[in-house]
């Protein structure tokens, strides 16, 4: 079972289908769970942060939030694909041979203990995700260009992978490739 992160920036532009696409076609019939960012909706929160000075807890639960808008986005242009809240739901979709798109429930990462930073994003929570799912591999898709030779040290001091990537994917089983969403076609 592979988990695929789709950055919340595909949604600016025809990649965000092209990969929705690209992921329906490769996994017909194969397990996969689709993690959205949080795209324009979290870029609002962050906006919004900064202006009335809440806490982090509060931006965290809201960009929670924000990945869910993107996950609703995802099945309005995805009938077929499934959302589920939980690991639990997760699991019981991908029983049906359904791709799913994760919609983070709150509660459940609060009891995982997930810390309320902006250093933990969609990218970390998907890493959580796909250790908790004993996920094989571990698809990140982002718009920014992605230089092959770097390492996820190097992806994350250039702000393409977030500042806690490399914490959750320390000592994974499953492997972790970072491409560039150009990968998926169209």
């Amino acid at each position: 079972m592979d988990v695929i992160k789709l950055g919340g920036s595909l949604s600016r532009s025809d990649a965000l289908v092209n990969c929705l696409d690209a992921v329906e076609k490769n996994y017909q019939g194969r397990a996969a769970v689709i993690v959205p960012g949080g795209g324009a909706f979290a870029d609002q929160v962050r906006l919004a942060q900064q202006y009335w000075r809440f806490d982090d807890n509060t931006a965290h639960h809201m960009a929670l939030l924000a990945m869910q808008q993107m996950a609703l986005m995802f099945k309005g242009l995805k009938q077929d694909f499934v959302i589920a809240p939980t690991v639990a739901a997760i699991r019981d979709q991908l029983g049906r041979q359904k791709i799913v798109i994760w919609s983070p429930d709150i509660s459940e990462l609060d009891k995982a203990g997930i810390r309320a930073s902006w250093d933990i994003t969609s990218d970390s929570l998907a890493a959580w995700l796909a250790k908790t799912l004993s996920a094989t591999e571990l698809i990140l898709i982002k718009s920014a260009a992605i230089d092959a030779g770097f390492s996820l040290h190097q992806l994350s001091e250039q702000d393409i992978v977030d500042k806690a990537f490399c914490d959750f994917v320390a000592e994974a089983a499953f492997t972790t490739r970072v491409i560039n969403a150009q990968s998926c076609g169209g």
